[in-house]
């Protein structure tokens, strides 16, 4: 139980535990910094009007960047990481 809940993962991406834990709290970090662009440009129109999904399109990309082919293939996303999920929107500041 324990190599399923900690180890399978992070070797489906060829990283150790502790790899895989830095880079996922580095993107929780960006999240939550988009998170509080949002929240500020819910209040204050004008401001951060697009770092939230610039943000989030970079993290995107650098997930697909990190993400082995065989990984790629098993979570069922186009190898070349053309399909960005993320788009624009009037409100993603």
């Amino acid at each position: 139980m324990f190599r399923r809940w900690f180890l399978d993962h992070p070797r489906s991406l060829g990283e150790s535990y502790g790899e895989h834990q830095r880079a996922a709290l580095a993107y929780a970090a960006c999240l939550a910094l988009a998170a509080m662009a949002c929240f500020i440009h819910a209040l204050i129109p004008c401001l951060f009007e697009r770092s939230a999904s610039r943000r989030v399109s970079r993290l995107y990309e650098n997930m697909n960047a990190r993400m082995k082919p065989q990984a790629i293939e098993a979570a069922g996303t186009p190898a070349s990481g053309a399909a960005i999920l993320v788009t624009r929107t009037h409100h993603s500041g």
